[in-house]
């Protein structure tokens, strides 16, 4: 994953993040298990940036959103934290 910091900016795009999850300091498979719950409680459409510091989630987060069907708008990596912006799945 690349260090970069061109991001999305959502509220430039008319897209709103409607919440936060910060996973720094947990480890596989605690950032997936939260995210899932988490994502759970948002309306279709709406999206949600993940905040985790654990490698792994380089691969179970563009996984997770593959097989549940859920967009992973953003990802990328600044100093030692990852960061992604999903998009929950329309119903």
């Amino acid at each position: 994953m690349p260090d970069n910091s061109n991001d999305i900016n959502a509220p430039e795009q008319g897209l709103e993040v409607r919440q936060e999850l910060d996973a720094t300091g947990l480890y596989c498979p605690e950032p997936v298990m939260m995210l899932h719950n988490k994502i759970r409680d948002i309306a279709p459409g709406d999206l949600l940036r993940l905040t985790a510091t654990d490698p792994s989630t380089t691969r179970d987060i563009p996984k997770f959103c593959h097989y549940l069907g859920h967009e992973l708008l953003e990802s990328d990596k600044r100093g030692n934290e990852y960061h992604y912006l999903i998009k929950k799945k329309p119903d």
